[in-house]
């Protein structure tokens, strides 16, 4: 299944209803807040958030770095502490 990019809105980041297709590979990287993820496509939202996705989520809450770090990156988070 393909993988899209999805913008992070707001409220519980492990809820598929927090986030929203965009076009676009995000310009954000590091920092302290999730900006975007990369997850499997499911229209308006993500289809599910695997647990490998879940677990990028919150390292990179927990890092303030994009993740995996040495792979595709699925989490992309921004500044704004």
């Amino acid at each position: 299944m393909a993988r899209a990019w999805y913008a992070y809105l707001g409220g519980d980041p492990l809820l598929i209803s927090s986030y929203f297709l965009i076009n676009d590979t995000p310009a954000c990287l590091n920092g302290c807040n999730i900006c975007a993820i990369f997850a499997l496509n499911g229209g308006v939202n993500p289809s599910v958030l695997s647990t490998n996705l879940r677990r990028y989520i919150v390292d990179a809450i927990v890092t303030q770095v994009a993740q995996p770090p040495m792979n595709t990156i699925h989490v992309r988070v921004k500044p704004g502490c």
